[in-house]
């Protein structure tokens, strides 16, 4: 175990709204980033909370006839099994609405005022005189004081960039009761952030950033720090400040403080030391994962309150750009955004890690989920490389080496240049650039497939005598894949879960020393991933048209099911002669939901698994055909079906309904075997 001690949070989700994919570009990298530390025997805490305080949570209790406890309740719950399913996993996941938070929110609010870092003055606000509350400027709309255009915020026009100050809106109305606001005096708390512009200086200019946010935040000090008002007057849903009753820490204050109160829940639960990971003489890391909308919160007023509370500063705070979904921007005042739980109701997760851990860099770049290459670089990286590595030598050492690793590795120096390629592809994982990082172990999946085409074992197979070198082929190539799995464990860790039970071992480390399985025995290979359909896009779009519609509109337009026609022209010999007819093996069945007539069929065909759909439910049950063999056209070219893609045909028999019959290939066929 290293003596390396770190802790990392990502950004607090609010709890006014369901989780999207917007939000799972952070808490993935994050989730990536502390599960590779993990794997390297690092001692890494992951700690998040929802975001529980403000007036939109009150007003939407409100609005829904609960208590603002009741609803974040709810939301705290439905948000951790969105994560959980994506593959998001905290040490300790809490709430901002703690006694943690709380305590530790009063602390430093006390000890900033003692230092004399806290300010009070009377402040001119508009109020919504039906509800009898004051405004901030996003509850409040009218006509921009510039350009004129209508239904603008308080606060900036998105028709024109200008920004104002609510007083200057013409016709200004309250958005929560649709009354005039009228302007009313407050006694405001600030916190005096100009105090600390020596230390903030030093701080941003000194390595915890990423250089395009230390030269924005360079400009922000150069135009001077101004004061922070970190009070809200009643009613509001949040903490009360300890000397001034009926005002409000705002949100805020106490959100980023959040991190501290679920860590501090988590030491109670562990038994483990608060003080060693955030006194001001600690040496652990202190890792914040978080979007390039709230830098500021984070490397301006956090460094400061917590050096002003004599806390100890982050290490570093890592910043990630938005996410566009086929080139449309996702907002969630706009709600053109895709739910998560909209896509775990159709596609795989790991999928969608994948796919960001392909995208993302140690930048604050905008990365864009498209479809399209969304569908290919899974299908092709995932599937076609690496589970496919597995699949073209299980059948082999399953069917002639009753599930047994050859006794010897015949390529030594190949696996250790997979071996070797832990240190570029570690370095890569630390320094977030995990689009390098893929890149690299798909270059080794690119080279593992190399040899097993060069090698052919199909080939070697079908060769009297030449079981042993059968044998050293198909074992080299699960050793490959063994070591491919190990690299993406911390993006795909379900998949290679599975596939280090295939393979019959336990938790893998990371590969620092590896040696190759010999004399091993496996399991039966199970299909590892199927390919992204489609159909199941279309779901998703489909589910979200109303935030979507142009992205539907532009990008998917699914092909309907065709019906067969009759066969109206002869073809010559030459014609059959390219027909690749392969015996296959049924690995799985399913039945499609939608279709009275396909089954959709995983099959075996020797050097390749292909997902097929075959009209011939009314026949057979899926529990009837699992483990049968089955005659299929290997080369028929993939079709886009209403249901997803079929890469290849099932041939069958028979006048149709329950008549129909899988042709029956002889006892001593084998799965891959060509017919002629």
């Amino acid at each position: 175990m290293s003596d390396r001690k770190i802790l990392v949070t990502s950004a607090l989700p609010y709890a006014n709204g369901p989780i999207h994919l917007g939000h799972l570009v952070e808490y993935i990298q994050t989730d990536i980033w502390v599960r590779f530390q993990k794997q390297r025997g690092n001692h890494c805490y992951f700690v998040c909370a929802d975001d529980t305080h403000g007036t939109p949570i009150m007003l939407k209790a409100d609005r829904e006839g609960i208590t603002p406890e009741q609803l974040i309740a709810q939301v705290g719950i439905e948000h951790l099994a969105d994560f959980t399913e994506f593959g998001v996993v905290f040490d300790n996941y809490h709430s901002t609405h703690s006694e943690e938070n709380r305590l530790f929110s009063s602390l430093i609010y006390e000890r900033l005022r003692d230092a004399g870092h806290i300010s009070s003055r009377t402040i001119t606000q508009a109020f919504d005189p039906i509800k009898n509350m004051f405004l901030s400027d996003r509850f409040i709309k009218g006509e921009c004081p510039k350009c004129g255009a209508h239904d603008q915020y308080g606060d900036s026009c998105e028709a024109c960039g200008a920004t104002y100050a609510p007083t200057e809106l013409k016709n200004a109305v309250s958005t929560i009761s649709g009354a005039k606001p009228v302007d009313k005096d407050s006694v405001h708390y600030f916190f005096n952030l100009a105090d600390f512009n020596e230390m903030l200086s030093d701080w941003t200019s000194a390595g915890h950033l990423q250089p395009e946010v230390r030269n924005k935040l360079a400009e922000w000090l150069e135009s001077g720090l101004q004061q922070w008002d970190i009070s809200r007057d009643a009613p509001y849903f949040g903490f009360e400040i300890p000397d001034a009753p009926g005002k409000y820490f705002y949100v805020w204050l106490d959100a980023p403080i959040g991190y501290m109160a679920s860590f501090k829940n988590l030491c109670t639960k562990k038994e483990l030391d608060f003080d060693e990971y955030w006194a001001l003489d600690s040496t652990a890391e202190l890792y914040h994962f978080i979007g390039k909308d709230i830098i500021y919160f984070h490397a301006l007023f956090w460094p400061a309150m917590l050096s002003g509370a004599q806390f100890r500063t982050p290490t570093a705070i890592f910043a990630h750009g938005f996410l566009t979904v086929n080139g449309e921007k996702m907002s969630k005042s706009r709600g053109t955004f895709i739910t998560a739980r909209t896509y775990l109701d159709h596609l795989n997760p790991e999928y969608l890690r994948y796919y960001f851990a392909a995208k993302l860099s140690a930048g604050v770049d905008d990365i864009d989920l498209n479809f399209d290459d969304f569908s290919q670089r899974v299908n092709s990286d995932l599937v076609g490389k690496v589970v496919n590595i597995a699949s073209r030598c299980s059948g082999f050492i399953s069917k002639r080496f009753a599930n047994t690793l050859s006794a010897t590795c015949s390529e030594p120096l190949l696996f250790q240049d997979f071996i070797n390629a832990n240190k570029q592809i570690a370095e890569f994982y630390e320094t977030r650039e995990f689009g390098k990082a893929m890149r690299e172990i798909m270059a080794l999946a690119d080279k593992a497939n190399q040899y097993i085409d060069e090698k052919k074992p199909w080939l070697i197979a079908k060769q009297e005598g030449n079981d042993t070198e059968l044998h050293a082929v198909c074992s080299m190539g699960i050793n490959l894949f063994r070591l491919l799995t190990v690299f993406l464990k911390p993006v795909i860790p379900e998949l290679v879960k599975e596939a280090e039970h295939f393979l019959n071992i336990d938790s893998q480390a990371w590969p620092v020393a590896a040696q190759p399985l010999l004399n091993h025995i496996i399991n039966d290979f199970k299909p590892l991933m199927t390919r992204v359909e489609a159909d199941k896009i279309a779901a998703i779009v489909e589910a979200s048209k109303e935030n979507l519609e142009k992205t539907a509109a532009q990008h998917t337009q699914i092909a309907p099911e065709k019906k067969f026609e009759p066969i109206a022209d002869t073809i010559e010999f030459e014609d059959f002669a390219k027909l690749d007819l392969r015996i296959a093996k049924i690995i799985k069945a399913e039945s499609i939901e939608g279709s009275d007539k396909l089954l959709q069929l995983t099959v075996d065909i020797g050097d390749e698994i292909r997902t097929i759909l075959a009209g011939i439910k009314s026949a057979y049950a899926p529990e009837d055909l699992e483990g049968k063999l089955t005659l299929v056209i290997a080369n028929l070219a993939p079709r886009k079906m209403r249901f997803g893609n079929s890469e290849g045909m099932v041939l069958a028999a028979g006048s149709g309904g329950k008549d129909i019959w899988i042709l029956s290939p002889d006892e001593g066929a084998t799965a891959g075997m060509r017919v002629k």
